[in-house]
């Protein structure tokens, strides 16, 4: 009877020391997955607020000060760095520390208005005085952007909460370029090496830099506003795009941009990935040579050509093309007007301008010069300017030889992807690629950047951006897309100037 007790006893105290050894892991386990964050290096435990996003062209530094590589700017502008103002997703401009901005009558003077409860990651408070001393640092040290800040005259805090910038001159463009690195505001107070470190006050901070490899960013505790949906994002650089895309077919990774159209043509057919489309800032644009001694010196001849370009067509076959351009203002830009209109496709038009210069004033035809990556369209454009009897010579080049052909002027006609909101501006400048010339379209640039406020500003631009269109000094074909592929469980991204521009806050796998 002992002995059965004793066999009872010691049966009983095997089941307790099983159950709680089973306790035990349970709780380690639940306790990883809870924090996997903490372990920077251990891929296969994750938790569902980690992401990681693939993206090319690794910068060397995190010093948004001083290094103008565009990466720094996407992976912490708005996300680690705040600007004081912010941009939405159509590029409109938003509060961002300040929560709003009044304009004088003569255009001199800005007062802004900071948000309450506005404080840095390190916990620090973020007042009135450090947006002063952030512009004051920006223009004595010449951080990146700061040239932008030329009319800038004084800057002054009457109370914590209100900045006042006084201008030597109108400058409309003050509250966009305060949207980019010359609106950041840094704290005073720290002391960090920015090239591997960063302090801002925005929703997450940098746990991590690793340079060419990976920037780790984690939810600011400290942060004023809302908490992002996960807790840590990793972008992951890779070296191109081909390895990008295995990674996120191997689900490495989660999210992968800005694509070429080609690889999400290619990925929009497998079905365990989500691929989505934006608009980008760029423009696709058949530039005129305006050179005196090129045939498009004349605007005759260059209307004749932009009727006998069929854009809507072209737009139509190419994939990468958003929408239909008719001016050197694409729609994401301030002061974006549908100008398509002005010559609309016509062949017979077309052919009526031409004819007037007669067949031996083109010679060997317009020289069509070209880099390689365009000759398939710069063929479909030579062959509908040739249905006007317009002879043209396409001759697509390496690189190297391109480059030497547009230094010499040795062209008529050419293809670029111009990227920037600020392209227009090259047809108010007489030495920029197409060499445009007109002393009416000059003055109304002036006359816009000098504008009081943002609404004659734009109301200016589009009147500029007409003239230039009426006298044909290039044709716009269209605006680019962006692309982007994710695992479909990934939610709250954007898909607008992502190859710019990356907001993080809302990015959550569900």
């Amino acid at each position: 009877m002992r002995t059965q007790r004793n066999d009872a006893w010691k049966r009983w105290a095997v089941f307790v020391a099983v159950a709680a050894a089973l306790c035990m892991l349970l709780w380690a386990g639940w306790t990883l997955l809870k924090d996997s964050h903490v372990i920077d290096h251990v891929s296969s435990i994750q938790s569902d607020t980690a992401v990681t996003i693939g993206v090319p062209d690794a910068p060397s530094s995190i010093d948004i000060r001083t290094d103008d590589n565009p990466a720094i700017e996407q992976a912490l502008l708005g996300n680690v760095y705040e600007t004081l103002v912010s941009r939405g997703q159509d590029n409109s401009l938003t509060a961002g520390l300040a929560k709003q901005w009044d304009v004088s009558e003569d255009g001199l003077s800005y007062t802004f208005t900071l948000q309450s409860g506005l404080r840095f990651s390190n916990g620090h408070a973020l007042d009135s005085s450090d947006v002063v001393w952030s512009l004051q640092q920006a223009v004595q040290q010449q951080y990146v952007g700061s040239e932008a800040l030329d009319h800038l005259a004084e800057v002054a805090n009457p109370d914590k909460d209100t900045v006042t910038i006084t201008l030597s001159s109108p400058d409309p463009t003050l509250p966009r370029t305060l949207a980019g690195r010359a609106g950041i505001v840094y704290d005073e107070d720290a002391s960090i090496d920015y090239a591997r470190q960063a302090l801002g006050s925005g929703p997450f901070t940098v746990s991590e830099f690793r340079q060419s490899v990976s920037i780790a960013l984690r939810g600011n505790d400290s942060y004023w506003g809302q908490a992002p949906a996960s807790s840590q994002i990793t972008l992951r650089y890779f070296a191109d795009e081909s390895s990008m895309v295995e990674a996120l077919r191997n689900g490495e990774i989660d999210m992968a941009l800005p694509l070429s159209a080609a690889t999400a043509q290619s990925l929009s057919e497998d079905p365990t990935l989500m691929v989505a489309t934006g608009e980008s800032l760029n423009k696709t644009t058949l530039v005129f040579n305006n050179d005196a001694d090129s045939i498009l010196s004349d605007s005759q001849m260059r209307q004749a050509i932009r009727y006998l370009v069929d854009t809507a067509v072209i737009t139509q076959s190419q994939a990468d093309a958003s929408q239909e351009l008719g001016g050197p203002i694409g729609p994401l830009d301030p002061g974006y007007e549908d100008l398509t209109g002005l010559f609309p496709h016509d062949t017979d038009q077309g052919a009526a301008l031409a004819s007037y210069f007669g067949t031996s004033y083109y010679g060997g035809g317009l020289r069509f010069v070209v880099q390689q990556e365009y000759a398939t369209l710069a063929t479909t454009i030579a062959s509908q300017i040739e249905q006007g009897g317009v002879p043209v010579n396409v001759e697509a080049l390496a690189e190297n030889d391109y480059q030497v052909r547009i230094d010499s002027r040795q062209f008529d006609l050419t293809l670029r992807t111009e990227d920037g909101d600020d392209s227009a501006a090259q047809y108010a400048d007489p030495q920029s690629l197409s060499q445009y010339t007109d002393s009416q379209a000059q003055d109304q640039y002036k006359a816009a950047m000098a504008a009081p406020n943002d609404e004659e500003y734009q109301d200016g631009l589009r009147a500029f951006a007409r003239t230039v269109s009426q006298d044909a000094a290039s044709d716009w074909l269209y605006s680019c897309r962006t692309f982007v592929a994710a695992q479909p469980r990934l939610s709250g991204y954007t898909t607008n100037m992502v190859d710019r521009w990356l907001p993080l806050s809302d990015i959550a796998l569900s």
